[in-house]
């Protein structure tokens, strides 16, 4: 195929004879002149390329066929001008078609005398595509990227299966935690599981391993027929549970058809934690239906929060059991306490009347009030016995009206009788009547009081019982020589601070969170033996507590101080 593009007038005078050469050989052969521009293309070349040479030489001059193959030899023929010796370059066409091909270009300078180089190139292909091989390699591209596209798409189904069992196990373990009722947690995972593999039906069973039997507690099913309440004995099939017991899963499909659910495949799980089995899991499908390992796994996994969920169910209904026992305990002995110191009253009352009179016939026959005024030793036995009767009489009289203030402010029925007080008159005269008992036992007892408190509004009953109950046990547990202080200041938020300090005792650290306790005394905080019954700071701490107010206690450093807050006013305390 002749060329149809011109030679330029200097290539046409340089090349007269060569033409024919050039269309003559078989090789696609182009010629460039010093500026790399295409000037001639033989016959070969139009054919190599599809294309009349004109149309070829036009696309490649203006960079609109295959420019990063030209681009790859434009330094190759920069170099064959520069240095007039032969290069080869191995480079890749694709034509307008799009097929491609390997090729040697041999890049020849044509010699000249006096003027710059024409550079001849000859295409030596090393590989060729025919059509059949384009279509074949085509055709093998679309089954790849076929089969490319299959696994992304089932790469992508298995993640979105992954999220959702993934979201389907949260959501199950939220709501199993969160409920302490067995039936509820079986109930919540059967049915979620079911839903989220799309099962024809499940089951759950609890095992009571003593009696050696399986109970199905609860079942969901499309249109099975409820097996729900059955009762298994696990002997009769050990085939079935001795895997289970084991912590085994496994599934199967039926090889004769049962007689109700006729042929399916099932899988069963065992409901177990570290402790052991407590039950199973069973789903139910189709004959020719395979549970996949993710199934599997998600399965698995959701037994195990079922038997930590039923675990923890488990110990709160024991928890539950034995506070309800403890409480019952606690209020039989509440009742009894109240019902002995009820019919204890009314004997130790005519006990205190018959001492009483006892007392007055023994001082007119005997002066007794002048003998009770001599030292211990001097005393009359009967003046020292009847002073035992009298001393316990009245100790088990305190005891009896303690236990039945308790009574009565436990179930909200101690009357409160709200009055405004001057703390600063108030507090004196209270003090006043521990004086000769503060100094009989070589005791230091003061009181301090800010100046311009306001008036509190209070039970001045109650108050008058606490703070003798307070200053009572600190005459009682002080050592001779040490003090005891009642201060009394402004507190934040309304209140009035009391603190009664004594000194020379200690209470341990691990003692103080049970003094308020009933009847809890103090190991070897008496060592005088003195005596009590553990009902004072019980009762101090109720009553404070129905006047809005509060109490706590600090020891350390062979001091002891018990701090006392009330509102001003009790109609607006905490609990007014």
């Amino acid at each position: 195929m002749p060329s149809s593009q011109p030679l330029s007038q200097e290539l046409a005078e340089m090349l007269p004879s060569s033409l024919a050469m050039f269309d003559a050989i078989a090789a696609p052969v182009f010629v460039q002149d010093a500026s790399l521009r295409w000037v001639h293309v033989n016959a070969a070349c139009c054919t190599f390329f599809r294309q009349p040479a004109a149309a070829l030489m036009a696309q490649v001059n203006e960079g609109r066929l295959s420019s990063v193959a030209w681009a790859e030899l434009a330094p190759a023929g920069e170099q064959v001008l520069r240095t007039r010796l032969p290069v080869e370059q191995e480079v890749t066409l694709i034509d307008p078609q799009g097929y491609c091909q390997t090729v040697i270009a041999h890049i020849t300078p044509l010699h000249q005398a006096n003027t710059a180089p024409f550079l001849v190139t000859t295409l030596k292909p090393i590989s060729q595509s025919t059509a059949a091989d384009q279509q074949q390699q085509q055709a093998r591209l679309r089954q790849l990227n076929a089969e490319l596209e299959r696994q992304v798409e089932q790469r992508t189904q298995q993640l979105k299966q992954a999220l959702e069992f993934e979201a389907t196990l949260k959501r199950i373990t939220d709501r199993v935690r969160d409920s302490l009722d067995e039936t509820q947690i079986l109930q919540t995972a059967v049915q979620e599981v079911s839903q989220a593999l799309g099962a024809k039906g499940a089951n759950t069973a609890l095992y009571n391993l003593e009696e050696g039997t399986s109970t199905i507690y609860y079942e969901y099913n499309e249109s099975l027929p409820s097996y729900q309440g059955r009762v298994a004995q696990m002997e009769a099939f050990p085939e079935v549970y001795h895997q289970l017991l084991d912590g085994q899963y496994f599934q199967f499909c039926s090889k004769e058809p049962n007689p109700v659910r006729g042929h399916v495949s099932m899988l069963a799980c065992p409901i177990l934690d570290d402790r052991g089995v407590l039950g199973d899991l069973w789903l139910i499908n189709g004959s020719d239906y395979g549970f996949h390992e993710p199934e599997i796994r998600l399965v698995q996994q959701v037994a195990n929060q079922c038997a930590i969920a039923i675990r923890q169910a488990r110990l709160y209904q024991a928890a539950q059991s034995q506070v309800k026992e403890l409480e019952r305990l606690n209020q039989l002995k509440d009742d009894f306490l109240s019902t002995v110191s009820h019919e204890l009253r009314t004997p130790v009352t005519s006990m205190r009347v018959a001492l009483q009179l006892l007392g007055v016939t023994l001082n007119q026959e005997m002066n007794l009030n002048e003998e009770l005024q001599k030292p211990l030793a001097e005393r009359s036995r009967i003046a020292r016995y009847y002073q035992v009767l009298r001393e316990e009489c009245e100790r088990e009289i305190s005891l009896i009206n303690d236990l039945l203030d308790l009574q009565r402010l436990d179930g909200g029925n101690h009357p409160i009788h709200a009055q405004p007080i001057d703390v600063t008159t108030w507090l004196p005269g209270l003090i006043n009547g521990f004086q000769e008992r503060a100094q009989s036992r070589q005791q230091h007892l003061e009181f301090q009081v800010e100046a311009a408190l306001p008036k509190l509004v209070s039970d001045c009953a109650s108050l008058d019982r606490v703070f003798a109950e307070l200053l009572n046990n600190a005459c009682k547990y002080t050592p001779p020589g040490e003090s005891i202080t009642l201060a009394v200041s402004q507190a934040p938020a309304q209140q009035l601070c009391f603190q009664v300090t004594n000194g020379g005792v200690e209470i341990p650290a691990d003692e103080l969170p049970r003094i308020f306790d009933k009847f809890y005394r103090v190991p070897s905080a008496d060592p005088w033996k003195q005596g009590g019954t553990g009902l004072g700071l019980a009762l101090v701490q109720k009553l404070l507590w129905h006047m809005g107010g509060e109490i706590a206690v600090t020891s350390t450093a062979q001091e002891t101080c018990f701090t006392v807050m009330l509102p001003v006013n009790m109609n607006h305390g905490p609990r007014g």
